[in-house]
């Protein structure tokens, strides 16, 4: 080949390679490709010389080895300005490579789609790209490296106007970097899940998605990374805030886990109501009720769909968030009368992470989810007096709710609607007198109600003062050393009381 300019490109994305390839040709650049992109390239009447023209080495094992050859990475490493590499480069007949443009098999998308074999998976990661990219990367004071579609309008326009700055370069090579580490992340994990092996790092490298405006507060700089976006669907409102998204993610999970018919109203991480109805529009009434006051500015999540008459009730106060899986036209237009509140249709479940992470000085710690289920063979009533069925429903309910309340949580339910609740105090009577203070305020009578809370009660005292409080019923994990003592003290007051085995701290 006589031109002195050219471009490798090998793209498993083919989007606009067509049109790329096109620019560079007509910018004096001899392009080489790899099968099947040389065959595309070439197909649109572009000249194109196919990898084994130059290697002299035709591709073997289905196409498993192409690129790996000195004639290749050599044109891509050597140093144009270092005298013994150029020397090097004109004995072994090899010419310089000056723009790179390559991604990647698409490893992630097979390994996440449910119909894939293992063997498809494997043969999907990527060998010769993550080298290409890398070496092109490494050698940026030479080599511009393209990994993404998105990068070829900026780059084809700087690139006619001259040369490509330095500056360039060098973010074409941290974006690559930054890709082959995430590529190589997703594989990493994935085979030592699938190999059955301990997790050795924790590795993440979400893309960024968004800067925030700031973080739990004004001072604090925030931003938002992966692919939230794949979860929901913002239609309409501001911009979501970083505490926005801690109180959305709260909200869907607790009503998710609540099931069909269900709202939940959250504010500052904690429920300030829930229910379940027979519909949209009571489920939200019912959750409303428990703590009017508080709702104001919160998130209201839904697992059904908002209508019209539910549209009307919401605008009635001011809300951060509506989040519900599908809204009617009439009701869209409605709710979009408030200018700033975020409307958010929930796309798929958020219930799909196995592991969580929190930062600590000098790394992170990690545990699994809690997404352990409750059921009745499950429980121990371990009182004389039984709940009955109904009240076993709204033991459940409960229970449910004061798992998704920060410990220490006391929740008081009746007709699967939450009551009162007391969150995040440092003693669980304190949380019992604040659950039935907020009642209280609200016209609420917890006579004859349930209870849970989300530990042991480790005297009867704060079993006492639930009791006190109107509870009839409630459930808790046991596994006190006085779990005796607070059994005593329910068959005393005739309550009936289920233990669940299960703990439900939230920190």
């Amino acid at each position: 080949m006589k031109l002195k300019k050219f471009a490798l490109l090998s793209v498993s994305d083919k989007t606009n390679i067509i049109e790329f390839a096109k620019d560079l040709s007509l910018l004096n650049y001899g392009i080489i490709a790899t099968g099947k992109t040389a065959k595309i390239i070439s197909g649109a009447g572009i000249d194109v010389a196919e990898i084994s023209s130059i290697t002299g080495f035709p591709e073997i094992f289905d196409g498993r080895v192409k690129t790996l050859h000195p004639k290749i990475f050599g044109g891509i490493l050597f140093r144009r300005d270092n005298i013994e590499d150029v020397k090097q480069a004109e004995e072994s007949g090899i010419f310089p490579i000056d723009i790179v443009c390559v991604n990647l098999y698409p490893f992630v998308k097979t390994a996440e789609n449910p119909n894939s074999t293992f063997e498809e998976i494997i043969e999907n990661i990527d060998i010769g790209g993550p080298s290409l990219i890398r070496a092109s990367a490494k050698n940026y004071a030479y080599v511009s490296i393209l990994t993404n579609p998105d990068q070829y309008d900026s780059f084809l326009s700087e690139l006619k106007n001259g040369a490509v700055s330095e500056e360039t370069r060098k973010q074409l090579a941290a974006a690559a970097f930054s890709h082959t580490a995430n590529y190589d992340t997703y594989i990493a994990n994935y085979i030592e899940k699938n190999f059955g092996y301990e997790r050795s790092h924790i590795r993440i490298n979400y893309p960024l998605e968004s800067k925030l405006r700031y973080g739990e507060n004004p001072h604090q700089k925030a931003a938002l990374y992966g692919s939230f976006r794949t979860y929901f669907e913002v239609f309409h409102g501001k911009a979501l805030s970083y505490n926005n998204i801690l109180d959305l993610v709260s909200a869907v999970e607790l009503v998710e886990e609540l099931g069909d018919n269900s709202c939940a109203i959250i504010k500052h991480n904690n429920p300030a109501g829930a229910a379940i109805g027979v519909d949209s529009y009571d489920a939200y009434i019912r959750a409303l009720k428990c703590d009017p006051v508080s709702a104001f500015g919160g998130i209201v999540a839904l697992t059904c769909e908002v209508d019209e008459k539910l549209a009307e009730k919401l605008n009635e106060i001011f809300l951060e968030i509506v989040c519900a899986p599908s809204y009617t036209e009439d009701a869209i237009k409605i709710l979009r009368k408030k200018r700033d509140r975020r409307l958010l249709k929930q796309l798929k479940s958020v219930c799909t992470k196995d592991i969580l992470f929190r930062n600590i000085p000098g790394g992170v710690i990690s545990q699994d989810a809690d997404r352990i289920s409750l059921n009745e063979d499950e429980i121990k009533i371990v009182t004389k007096r039984k709940p009955t069925a109904y009240q076993l429903e709204d033991l459940f309910f409960a229970w449910k709710i004061s798992k998704h309340t920060k410990s220490n949580a006391i929740v008081f339910v009746k007709d699967k609607t939450t009551l009162g609740v007391g969150a995040g105090q440092m003693s669980r009577i304190d949380s019992a007198k604040i659950a039935s203070m907020k009642a209280k305020e609200h016209g609420l009578d917890l006579t004859d109600s349930v209870a849970a809370s989300d530990a042991f009660f480790p005297f009867a005292d704060g079993l006492l003062k639930i009791i006190e409080f109107g509870a009839v019923a409630v459930i808790q994990p046991g596994g006190s050393v006085r779990d005796q003592e607070v059994i005593d003290a329910a068959n005393q007051n005739n309550v009936a009381m289920v233990f669940t085995g299960i703990r439900h701290f939230k920190h």
